[in-house]
């Protein structure tokens, strides 16, 4: 009896002990599990965080891209703009250098003129003389006369200084005449009565 229970006694030692093998080996395998899920999940979050930070870098250039195509764009339409400028100024030299041209060929066409015109002038000279010399007694005759004129002048002076006089004096006179009848006006307002002058 003692025997049979021992066998048995051992027998479940034995279970037990595969039993705890067996359950360590799940919890060991159930931990493996565990842990490389976090790891795979840790290494699934920086992957991500990278695509972000590839997509931001992405967004950024394709950004610089554009502003870079804008900026070409606008210096492309800039160098059409000077490429039409400059064929314009072209035009416009060209234009200036015809002009210049034509001017030169006035000018020769104008000196030879001021040659004949100067050899007039010559013959005019000869006639200014002489009118300079009758000139000269006009200005002496011109002179008699300006002392003549500057004689009346004085004269006029002291006739608008005895006017300016007189009149000073009748402006007065009249300020005065104003100055009473305001007087009056006041005494009869004064007195209850009606102002009798008008005055502006």
């Amino acid at each position: 009896m003692k025997v049979i229970q021992g066998i048995k006694n051992g027998e479940l030692l034995q279970k037990a002990e595969e039993k705890l093998a067996k359950d360590q080996l799940k919890k060991s395998t159930s931990h493996n599990i565990e842990t490389d899920l976090l790891r795979l999940n840790h290494e699934l979050n920086i992957y991500q965080i990278e695509l972000t930070m590839q997509n931001e870098e992405l967004a950024f250039q394709i950004e610089e891209k554009d502003k870079q195509a804008t900026e070409l764009f606008k210096a492309n339409k800039e160098l059409k703009f000077q490429n039409i400028e400059m064929k314009r100024q072209a035009n416009e030299l060209i234009m200036a250098d015809k002009e210049l041209q034509f001017q030169y060929e006035e000018k020769e066409k104008r000196s030879a003129e001021l040659i004949v015109a100067n050899t007039e002038l010559g013959f005019q000279n000869e006639k200014n003389r002489k009118l300079a010399g009758e000139l000269i007694i006009a200005n002496k005759e011109l002179a008699l006369q300006n002392e003549e004129k500057e004689k009346r002048a004085i004269e006029l002076i002291l006739k608008s200084d005895e006017l300016e006089h007189v009149n000073s004096y009748f402006v007065g006179r009249e300020l005065r005449m104003i100055e009473l009848k305001r007087e009056i006006n006041d005494l009869l307002i004064q007195g209850g009565a009606e102002s009798k002058y008008f005055i502006n």
